[in-house]
Formats: C-alpha cells, sequence, structure tokens
C-alpha cells in the first residue's frame, strides 16, 4: 500500500521567501544548521545532512511549488525513491507551506514524519522568530 505523509506548518515570513529559502543552499544550511546542496533546476541534486537525505529536484515553480526525488539513508537499496510535493502560500503576513511525501518506505516512515517537525519547522521557525 503507498504511503503518504501529509503536514502543514505556518512561519512567521511570506510564502515566497520561505520558498526561496529552501531553494537557496546558504539559506537552507542557514535554518537547518547543515550545509546542503540544492537548487530550482530540474535535475539538480539535494544532499542534505551529511548525506543523510538525498535526491533531486524533479519541479520547481516559483513561488508556488517544489517536488524532489527523496531519499534517506535508511531507505533499502530495493525502495524507490520517495516523492516530496511542498506547495507554499500566503496565510495572512506569514506563510504556509503544505507537505505531501509519497511512498517513504514503512521502516522509515515514523522517523520521516518526526523528522519533518525536528529537523526543519522548528529550526526554521527559530531562525525566522531569531532574525
Amino acid at each position: 500500500m503507498r504511503s503518504i505523509i501529509t503536514d502543514s506548518v505556518v512561519l512567521p515570513a511570506t510564502a515566497e521567501s520561505l520558498w526561496d529559502m529552501y531553494l537557496d543552499p546558504g539559506q537552507h544550511a542557514a535554518f537547518t544548521g547543515k550545509p546542503v546542496t540544492i537548487g530550482a533546476e530540474d535535475g539538480a541534486k539535494f544532499v542534505a545532512f551529511d548525506g543523510v537525505l538525498t535526491g533531486m529536484m524533479l519541479r520547481a515553480e516559483r513561488p508556488h511549488l517544489i517536488v524532489q526525488s527523496w531519499r534517506s539513508m535508511k531507505f533499502h537499496d530495493e525502495d524507490p525513491d520517495s516523492t516530496l510535493i511542498l506547495v507554499f502560500s500566503p496565510n495572512g503576513q506569514q506563510g504556509r507551506i503544505d507537505l505531501v511525501h509519497l511512498d517513504v518506505p514503512s521502516h522509515d516512515y515514523d522517523d520521516v514524519v518526526a523528522g519533518w517537525k525536528k529537523y526543519y519547522w522548528d529550526p526554521w521557525r527559530d531562525f525566522l522568530r531569531a532574525g
């Protein structure tokens, strides 16, 4: 059965600036605390958290949509890449990110669900509030 992770977060920045931050290596690294390889071009390589996360940019439509192939180092070799979809939209003076993450293997599902909050949403919010 296909796994589907859904989540939404509202952060204290515009949707457009959140889109830019996610795809800018320097800003992405600033809020996650780890270097990242990322780009908006179709086919751009994605490597984050010292190789724990890898993938490729499938589609980026500024300032609303990011689609990536994505896998963690906990995926088995025979596990296909998952697909990450991030949709950015205004939420008053803030920005909202709606996440749909498809086909995360069952053996990594709970860690990926927890990881979005622990490694992305909370640090990103803290970074924006401190800035």
